[in-house]
């Protein structure tokens, strides 16, 4: 596989396309978006989840007849941490396409910055000098997500049965706007057959006691390891309850501080193999997780601002027998 250590820049005006190819890469810069094609040995297709552009997973990826894949990447501007500048000439989008196996603060073992630059058009305003646009720093508006990934955690699901004993890839994440870095976190999710919980809707706890991931004791589900803070992979195996009824799993999610982790805000997997708690994030912070056996309680009363939770809910799924 060829990698390419010179910078790519390519030019184009504001409603034309272009397109670049090489022999492993190809980029096309559209209007507002780009769609980015990279072909990768038979040694990077276990790894697809860690091909990244930017912050971003591949939209599709698909196996090859010799053995390797193609991961593609189609998104907008707006998504995956593209940085805009602007020149007197230039509107100009940055970003990397690369093959990360560490988290950060690792470095990516494979990376390539491309840049697509526009014309700005006549009478075009920067952002910041526009009356009607107004930035507080780290105070930007939150927007979290979450979703049923595939097998191969490349993309969406295609389809919403399981069967038991399967594993069900939950993807959630938040996007950032104008805050600081922050880290998303699972603090609760239940199962229900309702799309709306009551008091009274029976549940199937599988986050419980402020992160602690409950579900993995008894069975084999886990959170994956972190590639982007504000993201995150449930890796939920397939449970008993409410067979081949439409089930929802709602979930608690909580945008915070990446450094600061405590017994009320933390992830916590249950290690078999240890017969205990591991802190996601920082296994040497694992007393942390200590309370997951009964009761985790916040070290200071005040919660996170407004904003910075949401409720979530996906399905429905059906848990089908073998």
């Amino acid at each position: 596989m060829m990698i390419f250590q010179q910078q790519l820049i390519l030019f184009v005006a504001a409603i034309s396309r272009v397109v670049f190819a090489n022999d492993d890469i190809q980029f096309e810069c559209g209007k507002g978006t780009v769609l980015v094609k990279w072909t990768v040995g038979p040694e990077l297709v276990p790894n697809a989840p860690r091909l990244l552009l930017g912050n971003c997973m591949p939209s599709n990826f698909s196996p090859l007849p010799d053995g390797g894949g193609e991961a593609v990447f189609h998104y907008s501007f707006k998504d995956c941490g593209f940085k805009e500048m602007m020149t007197e000439n230039k509107v100009i989008y940055q970003s990397t396409v690369g093959y990360r196996p560490k988290a950060k603060p690792h470095p990516a073992a494979i990376s390539f910055p491309i840049e697509c630059a526009y014309k700005r058009t006549k009478g075009w305003t920067a952002p910041f000098l526009n009356p009607g646009y107004a930035s507080v720093e780290g105070q930007g508006q939150l927007s979290f997500h979450m979703m049923l990934l595939n097998e191969h955690l490349t993309g969406p699901a295609q389809s919403n049965s399981f069967p038991l004993g399967s594993f069900i890839p939950v993807w959630a994440s938040v996007e950032q706007g104008g805050h600081q870095p922050l880290l998303l976190l699972l603090d609760e999710c239940v199962a229900s057959t309702s799309v709306v919980l009551e008091p009274m809707t029976p549940v199937h706890p599988i986050i419980t006691n402020h992160g602690c991931l409950d579900d993995g004791k008894n069975g084999n589900s886990q959170f994956l390891p972190r590639y982007q803070t504000s993201e995150v992979i449930l890796h939920l195996q397939a449970f008993r309850f409410a067979l081949n009824e439409d089930i929802y799993i709602h979930c608690k999610l909580v945008a915070w501080d990446p450094q600061s982790f405590d017994e009320g805000k933390k992830m916590c997997n249950f290690i078999k193999q240890l017969g205990g708690w591991e802190l996601l994030d920082d296994p040497s912070k694992s007393a942390l997780c200590h309370c997951c056996d009964s009761v985790c309680t916040r070290r200071r009363k005040r919660d996170v601002d407004s904003g910075l939770v949401q409720n979530a809910v996906v399905g429905p799924i059906i848990i089908t027998e073998n």
